[in-house]
């Protein structure tokens, strides 16, 4: 049974959640003030690209790392330690007067940005095994719901000052590390920590540790997924505004409608759905409709046509992403639960890192061909991506087969 932190206390799924929704509207904030931001250091597009490349860097290196230390030293000190961090790098960013300032708050939180697999490993501590899935599907609405606050915030009061939304941010994470501290007990007794030596075992050990086991295919499907769909987010905006005239305002409104659908589902509809039909069919209709969405969404410049194609990527990514995760964590017993979301992180991390990297060389690709719809070689690329990510998701096992990551020798 958990250990109680305090006498005082909160469900410890609320202040979990919590946890990851202050991550995602800080991780919002930064997307329409980050860019403005780092131009008055004089980055260059180029530069631009490296920092928030760098943020998905860390996050690859060191969310297996969080995930072994926490199976190790228990949940509770690494999600303190984590969101502590994300409030420190939040006041670098404030606090920067040159160009190397923003890229080490950036880092930073990179590094302490393996929160989320601590927290979805807390979670399969607190959860019977056949709802696990459906659980996950609070971190897939706290994902969602930030992604709407997020970049409202921070357009609001990058209005008003550059710096605020980035003090705003530190300040949400103090409050969220505090919750913790007071509010949030341990899930991990004394005895299950002591069975557990392997933390800080490198990312291409786990890696190779985990590949023949049943978390071969899952961890591909989740890169492919991944890098499908933070191709298609990187570049929506400048697709809505080539094809729509789409400016700010608009774009905000169909990323609200976006976020607020994927909450309705990963928050209250998996978990009624689960039960019934399991992960595997789950994840194969989602990877389906994020195949057959993209792919549409550039053939036609019509508005209704692009917000049927979004709530179809929104439908699709509620459906795969939580399901992975929850699929994972079946397949991992107790003591690995940590470094094996860990290692999901790492792999969805890099997704995230090399996804905008090709959709922004192929949209070049398209602005040096009149002839060429104006996006479509990185969507239709992304399509294929999906396309390869069904033909993955059909090859998952669907039940129960428990993998334990061993320690190198």
């Amino acid at each position: 049974m958990p250990e109680a932190a305090s006498k005082r206390s909160l469900p410890p799924i609320l202040i979990i959640f919590l946890t990851i929704l202050i991550d995602m509207i800080g991780f919002g904030i930064v997307i329409p003030v980050l860019p403005l931001y780092s131009l008055h250091f004089g980055a260059s597009p180029w530069e631009i690209g490296l920092l928030f490349g760098s943020f998905s860097l860390m996050q690859l290196i060191f969310a297996p790392i969080l995930g072994r230390w926490s199976d190790r030293i228990g949940r509770r000190p690494i999600l303190l330690m984590s969101i502590l961090g994300t409030a420190i790098s939040f006041l670098v960013l404030g606090f920067a007067n040159s160009l190397w300032m923003l890229f080490l708050g950036r880092m930073l939180d990179g590094m302490s940005g393996g929160n989320i697999s601590t927290a979805q490993a807390y979670i399969a501590d607190v959860t019977p095994l056949e709802k696990r899935s459906s659980a996950m599907g609070i971190i897939g609405a706290a994902f969602g719901l930030g992604f709407v606050i997020g970049p409202a915030i921070g357009g609001l009061l990058g209005h008003y000052s550059i710096q605020l939304p980035f003090f705003v941010a530190a300040g949400l994470a103090f409050i969220n590390t505090l919750a913790i501290l007071l509010f949030l007990p341990e899930t991990l007794s004394e005895e299950q920590r002591k069975t557990h030596s392997a933390a800080g075992v490198p990312l291409l050990q786990t890696l190779a540790s985990a590949k023949d086991t049943p978390l071969g295919n899952l961890m591909l499907c989740s890169l492919l997924s991944t890098m499908a769909f933070s191709l298609v987010t990187a570049l929506f905006t400048l697709f809505t505004e080539n094809r729509l005239q789409w400016h700010a305002r608009e774009n905000g409104m169909l990323f609200a409608y976006i976020g607020i659908l994927g909450v309705l589902i990963q928050g209250g509809l998996l978990r009624r759905i689960v039960p019934r039909t399991g992960e595997k069919p789950l994840i194969v209709l989602g990877a389906i409709l994020l195949c057959i969405s993209i792919a549409a969404l550039p053939l036609n410049s019509n508005v209704a046509w692009v917000v049927l194609a979004s709530s179809g990527l929104s439908i699709g990514n509620s459906l795969v992403t939580p399901m992975l995760s929850g699929l994972a964590s079946k397949s991992a017993d107790a003591q690995s639960q940590g470094a094996i979301l860990g290692l999901m992180q790492s792999i969805a991390s890099f997704g995230r890192m090399i996804g905008p990297a090709i959709g922004g060389f192929l949209l070049n690709f398209d602005l040096h061909h009149a002839e060429l719809p104006y996006g479509i070689s990185p969507f239709w690329f992304s399509a294929v991506l999906m396309a390869l990510g069904t033909i993955t998701a059909l090859r998952l096992v669907p039940k129960n087969h428990t993998v334990h990551l061993q320690q190198a020798q």
